[in-house]
């Protein structure tokens, strides 16, 4: 009993509060990152939906994003990124990435689906590895004609371990702004 009361006041203890769609525009107007992460309905995972405006073409952000080599800069916690497999048309492919989260916590392997609208959206999906319940995507719209892109992220993903849900979106909430900065200063160094 006092376990599920702790989780539950550590889930709204750590969970951000739902943003209005202005209150939203007007923290990316004003250079901020909006983000919500909380601990999804199901119970099994954390969700986060975050924003960043990069001052740079969304072709530059398209490629910055899938460049396997520049992923442990801008991911917390990401070793090593590889493309397994590539379909013919290039519209999908399989990626492995390892990551490891904390000193004594063990590096995992993640293998994920992962398929393109190109120069909007990448949709990805865990398929094997340690990692193995996870979706979401990066969505990606110009603005500023053109000279600029805003990039939204969004994803649910189920603990692989048994860490409580309101610490994986603790975690969610910490890790994903960083790794938007990251986005947006390795897209600027590129381009």
């Amino acid at each position: 009993m006092m376990r599920r009361f702790l989780a539950l006041v550590l889930t709204f203890a750590l969970a951000t509060p739902v943003l209005a769609e202005a209150e939203w525009t007007e923290k990316l107007r004003a250079g901020e990152i909006p983000i919500e992460a909380h601990a999804d309905a199901r119970g099994r995972g954390g969700m986060v939906k975050a924003a960043i405006d990069i001052p740079a073409p969304a072709a530059v952000v398209w490629r910055t994003i899938l460049d396997c080599d520049r992923a442990a800069r801008m991911t917390p916690g990401v070793k090593h990124c590889r493309v397994i497999t590539r379909a013919p048309d290039s519209r999908s492919e399989t990626r492995e990435h390892r990551v490891k989260w904390g000193f004594f916590l063990p590096t995992l392997r993640s293998v994920s689906r992962v398929e393109f609208d190109p120069g909007r959206t990448i949709r990805f999906t865990c398929v094997s590895g340690d990692i193995r319940a996870c979706e979401g995507s990066w969505t990606l719209a110009p603005i500023k004609g053109g000279t600029a892109t805003r990039v939204t992220y969004e994803m649910w993903a189920a603990a692989p371990f048994a860490v409580p849900v309101s610490v994986l979106s603790g975690l969610m909430r910490r890790d994903v702004p960083d790794a938007l900065r990251a986005l947006r200063r390795e897209c600027l160094d590129a381009g």
